[in-house]
């Protein structure tokens, strides 16, 4: 009698195990990926929804990878899938691999010893075991995922590494195939470790876009939000790689930098950042959004500034207050330096997924932007950036 209650202790442990495994991860992107559309949808106009067909719209900056989910498939969560991205007419699309990301994380003080909630979600996700300790091999398992994603579907998704890549995206969209560009991106440069060597297997693995930090110092500098941000800015190693950054024509991504990382970043030659999900601080006074003046500096370098979907950096939950927050920024770097910088399954709430992206059209239009802005603001400053700014080969 003790064998068998045993073993039925050990199988209903299993059982729970099982169920805990399946049901967690949806059950937690849930609760962070939320989308807050009103039933039936944001309402749009014919002349919108004709005008969002003929664009051409990149975003800066999305999470999709991290949270285990075919990229091929539509799911019922979340924000964004190749379904959902071509049916919202995206074109190019910046995915960012998130490595490490503190418990409590907050836009105020984030403590460098916190614990990591990103190993325990890929614990929970029960990704490969070597993925639960190193942030560099959860930051290549991601790539992975996208590379098979794209030998499943060469017809719908094309990795981003070069120049070429982009051009042919460009071309079948023009032909009428709706293939969906990606790029890849680090949030957070911790997983380089000290060792220049990393960067070149982020680079072989098809990184294109780093964010020097997240939500924690590191080695390369402070972050907005981390505990000496006020002290110092890139420290030698951090110089060191972004030289290395240029060099290779990657492209730099100041999101959650502190001001001194920034203004550093800017003094070295070569440098065209981008700020690739933000706000404008004099338009929503958020302690997530830097100086109004970094965001002209980063313009006037030749950079873009994303302007973000979720009410943390525009301060509204709706299409036309994410449209107050372009015309904000519009009017503070100019109609050449602005774009998309969704932050799509960013563990953030947002009015819209990528379905239902001629929202923001229709918001733009009614905010009285020209047509000529809208198209450059929904991604035509984003091709030209990126056609300057990749690898020829």
């Amino acid at each position: 009698m003790a064998r068998r209650a045993v073993l039925g202790l050990v199988l209903a442990l299993a059982s729970a195990l099982a169920l805990f495994f399946t049901i967690a991860p949806a059950r937690i992107e849930r609760s962070m990926n939320v989308v807050s559309m009103p039933p039936g949808g944001w309402p749009v106009t014919e002349h919108a929804l004709a005008l969002h067909a003929d664009l051409i719209i990149g975003d800066l900056h999305s999470g999709m990878l991290v949270w285990d989910r075919d990229p091929l498939r539509r799911a019922g969560r979340g924000h964004t899938d190749l379904p959902r991205l071509k049916e919202g007419n995206v074109a190019v699309h910046v995915i960012a691999a998130n490595t490490d990301s503190p418990f409590g994380q907050n836009y105020t003080r984030n403590r460098s010893d916190s614990r990591d909630r990103v190993s325990a979600l890929f614990i929970t996700q029960l990704r490969p075991p070597k993925t639960w300790f190193s942030a560099m091999e959860r930051a290549l398992e991601q790539a992975n995922d996208l590379a098979e994603a794209e030998a499943r579907a060469p017809e719908t998704l094309r990795i981003i590494r070069a120049r070429p890549d982009l051009d042919m995206v460009l071309s079948a969209r023009q032909q009428g195939q709706p293939l969906v560009g990606a790029l890849l991106a680090i949030e957070g440069a911790y997983l380089l470790n000290g060792d220049p060597a990393n960067l070149d297997r982020l680079v072989q693995a098809g990184f294109r876009v780093v964010g020097l930090v997240e939500f924690l110092d590191n080695e390369l500098g402070p972050s907005l939000h981390g505990e000496s941000y006020r002290d110092y800015g890139l420290t030698g190693f951090g110089r060191l790689m972004v030289r290395r950054m240029i060099d290779q024509n990657l492209i730099i991504d100041l999101s959650h930098a502190s001001p001194a990382t920034v203004a550093d970043v800017l003094a070295i030659p070569g440098a065209r950042p981008i700020l690739s999900h933000t706000g404008v601080l004099s338009h929503c006074p958020s302690t997530r959004n830097i100086a109004d003046t970094k965001l002209q500096k980063i313009a006037a370098a030749g950079g873009l500034i994303g302007i973000g979907f979720w009410s943390d950096v525009v301060c509204g939950t709706t299409p036309a207050e994410i449209a107050g927050a372009i015309r904000a920024a519009i009017a503070l770097v100019g109609e050449d330096h602005v774009a998309l910088g969704s932050n799509w399954d960013g563990g953030v709430e947002v009015p819209f997924d990528a379905a239902h992206l001629p929202a923001l059209t229709q918001a733009l239009l009614d905010a009285g932007l020209r047509e000529e802005q809208i198209r450059k603001v929904m991604g035509g400053n984003m091709i030209r950036f990126l056609s300057e700014a990749l690898p020829q080969h």
